[in-house]
């Protein structure tokens, strides 16, 4: 995941708000009550009291990083000094008495209850308890009672119902709720609100959740409103078309309602809405309309929007905008940079969209411009943009070297370029104003520059992915106190060894990324790492034993650590009491299973030597989601406890192990298992039918075990089942009877091989794999089946070999029901399944002709009808087949002409050998007594259909042009061990 904006707990909704640029009202409501005058008379004792003990019935949470604003101002508030001289508090100058009240962001930890005595301050008119920690308490009704409230800023963390007394607050004039994640809103309580509040000019809702009001709630708005924010309130339906004519707002911000509907007026607007935020709703918007309509709009947020229209074409100048969001909407072309005042530009986010081309060059620099090699080509803005703090173009298509004016910007903060195509040197940055720089997964090389140990401020760094080359040094470092977020992974040239031996740097480091650096050891300066919370060190060279000082460090702070793919031999104790993520899969680990933390969510020790059986303590893992112990030696029984864990359990992989005994049978309901993984054990018994609870299952696979039963029907109850795998076992039977339905309508890989199935294949089976059947749908965004955390992976018979897919593409299908013993014909029905990208019936007794609606399999690229009872002539539609590359007919009694033209010029005499009636090419040429049909098949001795082991393929790889290998190969597909590395590097890459 890239992770962008790192900052510490207690400053979190600050630091959020103070990014989040499309909301002004944090600024103007924060600063509310920062008047004061020194002049005013003594504070009453009783008011003073009552503040003390309102200070006394929180604790205090001092951050390290407090600054002019955030600090517990309570600290100034002392027995026998004046209060009204105290941090944060106002009184009126005439009486005395405490008016304002500003704690905002004090670190104030715990809840309010109703009995406190802030509600005694019955003159208070401005109250700002926003940023801290109220432990989720509710809103007391008493906060209704202060008759005389016109701001009102609860911005914390409170949840339940918003009582309806604050409505009873008539003469409020800002009201804000913001960050209330947990607080809900209904519709009578806000008609309240809008009704009675007539006076106000600020309304800030903010994460409040209004999933269940009617957005014509808002209908009767003050006229006096300026200020609107329901930004992630969870609203659907249309909004109201009035609230854009209301006559003075100037902000509103929609954004991150996903379901909100509605439209921008086309005609007789006038408005002097200075901020707009529409961002992933469902508005449609006319960008062209929009802009020429609002004259005073400075600010404007379309993140992932739907517009209408050509935006480029007949967009006006933007010379107004100071901050410009139009992230993620796939737009493309050269952006027009011209149409930007780069002199006002504060922020610009154009991140997500195909933007290609290069960044502008300056008029001002006509050297640098006439010397590059694009000049014709390059696009030219007037002036440095010297108050820009937000430059985000991240995942586009742009590319050149990084203009020089970038690095000279006093004010830029947050530049990110990362997913593009730059080249070229990173430059030396002029100023230290940087917060965040992103310029991984680009195409830079050259040193890190020295000048980046000026940027004291910079709290994230990365660079990952890239060519960069030369020696790290440590001193580049030593000065960047604030850093917490660094991620230097896969630059191949870089030496990290002199700044992964230094010591004392990094103090407030959280997360650290040095994947593919080719470490041969933990970094020493992780000894200090005191705050460190996520840290991955996999791909490297680290060997041996983890050394004794590493269980030391983030003892109470490390929630993930990744050191996968070293050399580790032992771990030892895991000391990381509020571990969540632990990966320690291919290693050379060995011993018993390490126990890991009791809170873990992620356990993974694949492809280790760990020997000895799985204890039962592993169901002391309450909260494990994923859990993998595949490709080691553990033995003896799996414990029966693990059925248990499903209420939390996601994945459970003991692939390739040697465990015995029975599947657990005790899955209960609402069990959340999604993939299930027992491949090639020495598992015998029956299947578990309590996995029937399991409704999310979408894998199972179970090949290459001992287990000895018919086809267990109660799988179709399985509505998301997408991957099948029960081969090599002793299954037997038949798959049902003519009328049985077998509703899969997600199945997209069912191998049931190397079984005893007999009967007739069932076309009712065939009929309801939907996902096999739209072709279409599997064009659009590639896609794999998992999630985040974990991608599944499951290893399958591919055009005669077997293949490890370590990601499983959601468009790849199959079918094998080779080695059994099938009967009957072919079903017509399988010529529906047009998505089919592989078709295995090998082996079996089928009979009858090859059906040609095969044909319509115009993605299938292996088909293997070898070693059946098959007869008549080759269908002539199976040369449509164009991705077709292996083709295996042999062993059966068809008759007549090979069909010639297409991939069928490319097959060899494997295809075809042992229909002693084919010919023409790759065989036997056709003459007058050429291409007789064969003795029936009952004048043959049934012996020779006795299933063979191995495969008769052959790998055709001229003409097969760009098939579905090619995807694969973008999709990490390997050989297993034990396959011709050759072929493997030929199409793969190492």
């Amino acid at each position: 995941m890239e992770r962008v904006f790192v900052f510490r707990p207690s400053h979190l909704l600050l630091l959020i708000c103070f990014l989040l640029l499309s909301q002004p009202y944090c600024s103007s409501s924060l600063s509310s009550f920062s008047s004061f005058n020194s002049s005013t008379p003594l504070c009453h004792s009783h008011q003073s009291f009552a503040l003390l003990q309102f200070k006394h019935s929180f604790s205090i949470e001092e951050s390290a990083d407090s600054d002019n604003y955030c600090y517990p101002k309570t600290n100034s508030w002392k027995m026998g000094t004046d209060c009204c001289g105290w941090d944060g508090i106002t009184c009126d100058t005439m009486t005395g008495h405490v008016i304002g009240v500003d704690l905002s962001c004090s670190g104030l930890v715990g809840p309010i209850h109703p009995n406190s005595t802030l509600f005694s301050l019955r003159h208070l008119q401005k109250l700002n308890l926003g940023y801290n920690d109220f432990n989720d308490s509710t809103i007391s009704s008493k906060f209704g009672g202060f008759a005389n409230m016109t701001h009102l800023n609860l911005a914390s963390s409170f949840t339940g119902n918003i009582p309806s007394k604050i409505s009873h607050l008539s003469k409020l004039v800002s009201l804000d709720l913001s960050w209330n994640f947990g607080m809900r809103i209904e519709t009578p309580s806000l008609k309240r609100l809008v009704q009675n509040l007539t006076h106000l000019t600020e309304l800030f809702l903010f994460g409040v959740d209004m999933s269940y009001v009617s957005p014509n709630s808002f209908m009767n708005l003050s006229s006096s409103l300026t200020s609107l924010n329901l930004f992630e309130c969870g609203l659907k339906g249309r909004f109201p078309d009035n609230i854009f004519h209301l006559p003075n707002l100037q902000l509103l911000d929609l954004s991150y309602n996903y379901n909100l509907t509605g439209s921008l007026p086309t005609y007789n607007w006038s408005t002097p809405l200075k901020s707009l935020g529409l961002s992933i709703t469902e508005f449609l918007i006319d960008l062209p309309n929009l802009i020429s309509n609002l004259k005073s709009l400075k600010k404007l947020y379309l993140r992932r929007c739907n517009f209408t229209g050509s935006y480029l074409a007949h967009l006006p100048n933007l010379t107004q905008i100071t901050s410009l969001d139009l992230s993620y909407n796939n737009f493309g072309g050269q952006f027009p940079w011209s149409l930007l005042n780069f002199e006002v530009l504060t922020y610009l986010d154009l991140s997500g969209n195909n933007f290609i081309g290069q960044l502008p060059e300056v008029t001002t620099n006509l050297t640098q411009i006439l010397s590059s090699n694009n000049s014709s080509n390059s696009q030219l803005v007037n002036k440095i943009p010297s108050n820009l703090e937000h430059l985000l173009l991240s995942r586009n298509l742009l590319n050149g070297t990084v203009p020089s004016w970038v690095y000279t910007i006093p004010s830029l903060r947050f530049l990110c370029l990362n997913y593009n195509q730059f080249t070229g040197h990173i430059g030396d940055f002029q100023h230290n104003s940087l917060v965040v720089l992103l310029l991984n997964n680009n195409n830079l090389h050259g040193p890190l520059p020295l000048s980046l140990s000026k940027s004291v401020n910079l709290s994230e760094l990365s660079i990952s992915f890239n060519n960069l080359s030369g020696n790290v040094e440590s001193k580049i470092f030593s000065k960047l106190k604030s850093l917490q977020y660094l991620d230097m992974s896969n630059n191949p040239l870089l030496s990290l060894s002199s700044f992964t031996f230094a010591t004392n740097i990094l103090p407030k480091l959280s997360s650290l990324s040095l994947s593919s650096c080719k470490l041969s050891e933990i970094p020493h300066f992780l000894r200090t790492a005191e705050y460190i919370e996520d840290l991955n060190l996999s791909k490297n060279q680290i060997k041996g034993n983890i050394p004794k000082w590493f269980l030391e460090v983030g003892k109470d702070s490390l929630y993930s650590l990744n050191l996968s793919y070293n050399f580790l031999t032992s771990v030892g104790h895991l000391p990381w009491k509020y571990m969540d993520i632990l990966d320690l899969r291919s290693n050379m680990l060995q011993g018993p299973l390490p126990v890991p933390p009791l809170f873990i969510s992620f356990f993974s020790v694949s492809r280790n030597n760990i020997t000895g059986q799985i204890s039962s303590s592993i169901c002391n893992l309450s909260f494990v989601s994923y859990l993998d112990l595949s490709y080691n030696h553990l033995s003896n029984l799996i414990p029966p406890c693990l059925g248990n864990l499903s209420d939390y359990l996601i994945d459970l992989d003991l692939r390739s192990n040697n465990l015995n005994g029975t599947i657990p049978t005790t899955f209960a309901k609402g069990c959340y298992l999604r993939s299930l993984k027992l491949n090639g054990n020495q598992l015998e018994g029956l299947l578990p039918q309590s996995l029937v609870h399991c409704r999310n299952l979408e894998v199972l696979d179970f090949g290459n075990n001992k287990i000895n039963s018919t086809f267990p029907r109660w799988l179709e109850t399985l509505p998301e089942l997408r991957v099948l795998i029960l081969r090599s076992n002793k299954f037997h039977g038949a798959l049902g009877n003519p009328k049985t339905k077998f509703p899969f309508p997600n199945l997209r890989i069912i191998d049931l091989s190397h079984n005893e199935f007999h009967g007739c294949l069932p076309t009712n089976l065939f009929k309801y794999l939907k996902a096999m059947m739209n072709a279409s749908a599997d064009k659009g965004e590639l896609k794999y089946m998992g999630d985040y955390y974990y991608q599944d992976s499951v290893t399958i018979v591919m055009k005669g070999f077997f293949f490890e897919l370590v990601k499983i593409q959601s468009l790849f299908t199959t079918i094998d029901f080779s080695n059994n013993n099938f009967k009957g014909e072919i079903p017509k029905a399988i010529g529906e399944l047009r998505s089919l990208k592989g078709l295995n019936f090998s082996h079996n007794n089928l009979s009858g002709h090859v059906p040609p609606s095969l044909g319509n399999l115009t993605n299938l690229e292996w088909l293997d009808l070898s070693s059946n009872k098959l007869t008549g002539e080759i269908p002539i539609q199976l040369v449509d087949i164009t991705y077709l590359a292996i083709l295996n007919l042999s062993e059966n009694y068809l008759f007549g002409q090979i069909p010639q033209g297409k991939q069928f010029n490319t097959f060899t005499n494997d295809s075809y050998n042992g229909n002693l009636g084919l010919c023409g090419f790759p065989m036997k040429a056709c003459g007058n007594d050429e291409g007789q049909q064969p003795p029936p098949p009952s004048t043959i001795q049934e012996d020779n259909f006795k299933f063979e082991n191995g495969f008769h393929w052959k790998v055709v790889l001229l003409g097969y042009g760009v098939g579905f290998m090619f995807g694969l190969g973008l999709g990490y597909l390997v050989f297993s061990s034990g396959k011709p590395i050759w072929l493997v590097n030929i199409f793969y890459g190492e």
